[in-house]
């Protein structure tokens, strides 16, 4: 069964887009992180399950938007567009979690630069990136026609706009981002192609991890010591739990998410 689903907001994207990311909060935390060497590091490794029924797809008619033929290259072949919030693998596992280690002050290098994204057939690949503060997101589009960016800082309940592009040229655009409060997350969605969204979370260390269609996850060399571990699904929400990492030795942790 599908469900008809409305767009967030009102109202993209040119050959490049770059926003910096800036969190009061955040940056602070960010800013504490200070690369030293691990010895004899440990390591965390688990899967994060999906119970239960999966939530219908979200449903958009190809023919209320623009570009229907070019965007209908992806469709369900009867006329619309499809956007899966939730994705499963064969064995149960949950696609698209950001998993963080929470409290850490040092550790390996924190070489993570860049988010990088692509709008690829009227969608944003990938669905879901981590973000880094005082860094740059670039989106770049690959598309044959024009896109209206609009991102928004998020929490659990509400949005708020940080950014607005409208029919961008391929000439590209530069902005800068800043987040309030504690919040660290970011819905994106294009304005014309309400279908086109996608979803990131800035960390503050080196140690996490995305997971793909297994929903496996491996975050390595941790230095010693009592952390949080969380794990981030756009949709289905947060869980955390408190970690112990041992030097030299593999904890386990697992994660299940149920539909709301």
């Amino acid at each position: 069964m599908r469900r008809v689903i409305r767009t967030l907001v009102p109202g993209f994207i040119g050959l490049t887009l770059t926003i910096l990311m800036v969190s009061t909060g955040a940056m602070e935390l960010a800013s504490a992180y200070e690369p030293t060497a691990v010895v004899n590091g440990g390591a965390v490794k688990g899967m994060v399950h999906f119970s239960g029924d999966l939530p219908d797809p979200s449903a958009f008619k190809l023919h209320r938007y623009p570009d229907q033929g070019y965007c209908g290259a992806l469709s369900d072949g009867s006329g619309y567009r499809l956007l899966r919030e939730v994705l499963v693998g064969p064995q149960g596992g949950l696609k698209d979690v950001i998993v963080t280690i929470e409290g850490v002050t040092s550790g390996k290098p924190f070489e993570f630069e860049e988010t990088k994204l692509e709008a690829n057939i009227c969608q944003f690949v990938p669905y879901v990136s981590v973000m880094r503060n005082e860094h740059p997101l670039t989106v770049k589009n690959m598309d044959s026609v024009a896109h209206d960016l609009q991102v928004y800082e998020r929490d659990w309940e509400h949005i708020f706009i940080m950014f607005h592009r409208p029919a961008l040229t391929k000439g590209g655009t530069q902005d800068l981002i800043r987040f309030t409060g504690d919040r660290r997350g970011v819905i994106m969605q294009c304005g014309m192609h309400p279908y086109m969204q996608g979803h990131g979370l800035a960390v503050d260390n080196p140690y996490y991890a995305v997971t793909g269609s297994e929903g496996v996850f491996d975050i390595r060399d941790l230095p010693a010591g009592t952390y949080r571990i969380k794990a981030w699904h756009p949709t289905l929400g947060v869980q955390e739990q408190a970690l112990t990492v041992a030097a030299g030795e593999s904890s386990a942790v697992a994660f299940t998410f149920k539909a709301k």
